[in-house]
C-alpha cells in the first residue's frame, strides 16, 4: 500500500530521451530512483513495467525523440510518454494463435496493470512536433489482485 503520508504531495519529473535502444533502461532506472526517493516502493514494479511498455511503443513506432513524465498528485502516479507520431495507440484484441505474432500486446498489459489509461493527440505547437501523449495511472491499490486471476483462469 502506498504511504498515505505522501498522498497530499504533488511532484513532477520529465525525462527527455533520444531515439535510442537504451532509453527504456535509463527510464526504468530514473523511475526507480524517483519512486524510491519519494518513499513509494510499492509502485515500483508496476510502474517500471508500464513505463517500459509505453516508452518502447513510442520508440518502436517513431524515428524521433520521446519523453517520459512522472506526475504524483492526490495519491496517484501518472506515467505519461510523448512521442512524435500522431497515430492513435491501438489496443489489440487477445493474441491470435494462428498468426503467432510476438508483438502488439503492450497496451493489453497497460490495461490490465494500470488503474486507468488514455491518450491525446498534440498539435505542432508542442516543441514544434506533432505527436501524442499516452498515459496511465497507478495508485497503491492496483487492479492486479482482482483482474489477473480472472484472466489467467479463463480459457
Amino acid at each position: 500500500m502506498t504511504n498515505s503520508a505522501h498522498s497530499d504531495e504533488t511532484w513532477d519529473y520529465t525525462l527527455y530521451v533520444p531515439h535510442d535502444t537504451r532509453a527504456a533502461a535509463i527510464a526504468r532506472a530514473t523511475l526507480r530512483a524517483v519512486l524510491t526517493l519519494h518513499d513509494l516502493p510499492d509502485l515500483i514494479d508496476r510502474a517500471e513495467l508500464l513505463a517500459t511498455e509505453l516508452l518502447s511503443n513510442a520508440l518502436r513506432h517513431t524515428d524521433g525523440p520521446a519523453s517520459m513524465r512522472l506526475w504524483w498528485s492526490h495519491g496517484k502516479l501518472r506515467i505519461g510518454v510523448w512521442d512524435t507520431d500522431p497515430t492513435p495507440p491501438h489496443l489489440r484484441e487477445a493474441a491470435d494463435e494462428e498468426t503467432g505474432e510476438e508483438t502488439g500486446r503492450g497496451l493489453q498489459l497497460v490495461t490490465l496493470c494500470s488503474d486507468d489509461w488514455g491518450w491525446y493527440g498534440l498539435g505542432e505547437e508542442f516543441f514544434g512536433f506533432k505527436g501524442k501523449y499516452v498515459w496511465c495511472d497507478l495508485t497503491g491499490e492496483g487492479p492486479l489482485a482482482t483482474t489477473v486471476p480472472r484472466y489467467l483462469t479463463s480459457a
